[in-house]
């Protein structure tokens, strides 16, 4: 492939930091990982946001968590369509293949992807509207959500209901698929729902019982 460049200087300066200090430090733990594989406690759904860091804001070691990123955190509803879907696929290898015992959907504040389904429902951005929008299109998933809290009219409260709308939305399309549904029926897996606030480093759950979110 012709058009693959070399890493950038800085990044290959930090690989080799990387390597003579944590890694040369944890040798025997990265020894271990790559001999007994990997056997993660639980999967992270969070937002591709560079801002959101999930494994420091947890503590996390390598191999701790099974993480998957995606454009404002979302888990499409199931379809046995034989199509290719990334989220769905990571999902499946998650709960089936490395039986994780929980699954962690994390929001955060001034999610771009929320403020983008926000701006194509109403009108605001008619390119995501655009069938060759991959953005647009993935985003669609969030349109219930924006049903749910576009009679807000404060302008931060409504983008901070989207990115909680994000959250719960994943949180009821994880129950649609079949080894979610009966690994949560059989408490072989429990579903989590988190808001992050990048700027103040707060952290939120999201309490079913009373369908709304509260301070961790």
């Amino acid at each position: 492939m012709q058009h693959a460049k070399k890493l950038p200087k800085y990044l290959t300066q930090r690989y080799h930091g990387w390597k003579a200090t944590s890694f040369a430090e944890n040798r025997s733990w990265y020894s271990h990982l790559a001999n007994e594989g990997q056997h993660p406690r639980a999967m992270v759904i969070s937002c591709c946001d560079s801002r959101v860091h999930v494994t420091s804001i947890f503590g996390a070691d390598q191999g701790e968590f099974f993480i998957h990123r995606n454009i404002a955190n979302l888990v499409p509803p199931f379809e046995a369509d034989g199509a290719q879907h990334g989220t769905s696929a990571a999902l499946e290898f998650a709960v089936t293949s490395l039986k994780v015992a929980h699954i962690l959907v994390m929001g955060h504040s001034n999610c771009g992807g929320a403020k983008g389904c926000l701006d194509m429902c109403s009108g605001a951005n008619p390119s995501l509207q655009e069938k060759t929008s991959f953005v647009g299109r993935w985003l669609d998933i969030l349109r219930p959500g924006y049903e749910r809290v576009k009679h807000i009219e404060d302008t931060r409260e409504l983008q901070g209901a989207m990115e909680k709308q994000a959250v719960m939305v994943s949180l009821e399309n994880l129950m649609t698929f079949p080894f979610v549904a009966d690994s949560v029926k059989d408490e072989r897996l429990s579903l989590h729902g988190l808001w992050h606030d990048i700027g103040c480093g707060g952290l939120e759950y999201f309490d079913a019982d009373e369908g709304v979110f509260h301070p961790v």
